[in-house]
């Protein structure tokens, strides 16, 4: 059993929701992912989606664009992306991490070479924004070989021959994007999300994660109720944005805490 699997196995006996925050790595600083990876572990997070940043992210909004624009200018590449999953790791050896990008710097990489360097760094996952399943194939397999989950994006488009291609590619989890558009998009249609993540779950068993529109404890709340987990980035990403960089690790703390609260609450009122 993977380690994403092997956490909402664990979620699941204890009746909870998975928080997954998605940070990009380099931002604001270099120095800081390590630290702020690690904050986030300490702030209740399930699993962490480690950002690749990349020049033309076609699926994200200002914010997360933001925060690419500042990575890169740092030098951050694939390969040192990877550095940080491995020195997490060296400390960390429960919460699981999923490499999130886009294919370029994979297959400037090489999809061999970045699984097997995916695989050193002791990482968990990998999701890549505009690999469908249609040609994720040769990938999927590279990571299923080397004990690595394909997580895959679902939106309100997917159609249910997609939906029954993912089910048989995807791994750990799914990660559902609850609106049209790009990332750090408003009004989440909660309605909507339940019967959409209903439909989907009549095709797949894994756990699914909702993204895209959350930004509070009461949004995280209300997707969680009908979710497996709650994916936040772009209020996230805002906060680190807005902090002196010696506050960011306890801004990003403040801001998660009502968040996590708000989602424990969950099951102890079904309890």
């Amino acid at each position: 059993m993977s380690r994403i699997a092997a956490t909402f196995d664990a979620l699941k006996k204890q009746g909870k929701k998975a928080l997954i925050p998605f940070i990009t790595a380099g931002d604001p600083d270099p120095q800081l992912t390590v630290p702020l990876m690690h904050a986030l572990a300490r702030a209740g997070c399930d699993v962490i989606e480690l950002g690749v940043p990349f020049s033309d992210p076609m699926a994200d909004g200002p914010v997360i664009q933001r925060s690419s624009e500042r990575a890169l200018k740092h030098g951050v590449s694939l390969r040192i992306v990877l550095g940080y999953v491995a020195e997490f790791r060296k400390t960390d050896r429960t919460t699981p991490v999923v490499v999130f990008g886009y294919a370029n710097p994979i297959e400037a990489m090489g999809a061999e070479r970045f699984a097997d360097a995916a695989r050193a760094a002791d990482a968990d996952g990998v999701l890549v924004v505009d690999d469908p399943p249609e040609e994720a194939r040769p990938l999927v397999a590279m990571l299923d070989e080397r004990g690595l989950d394909m997580i895959f994006l679902l939106s309100p488009t997917t159609t249910d021959e997609r939906l029954a291609q993912v089910a048989k590619l995807g791994r750990g989890y799914l990660y559902y994007v609850s609106l049209r558009g790009v990332t750090g998009a408003a009004n989440i249609d909660i309605s909507d999300v339940a019967a959409r993540v209903k439909h989907v779950r009549g095709f797949v068993r894994l756990p699914v994660g909702v993204g895209f529109g959350i930004r509070d404890a009461q949004s995280a709340c209300a997707v969680g109720a009908v979710a497996d987990a709650v994916v936040i980035g772009s209020a996230l990403i805002q906060e680190i944005e807005k902090a002196p960089r010696d506050q960011v690790l306890a801004r990003v703390a403040r801001f998660l805490a009502p968040i996590r609260e708000g989602l424990d609450s969950l099951s102890a009122v079904k309890a």
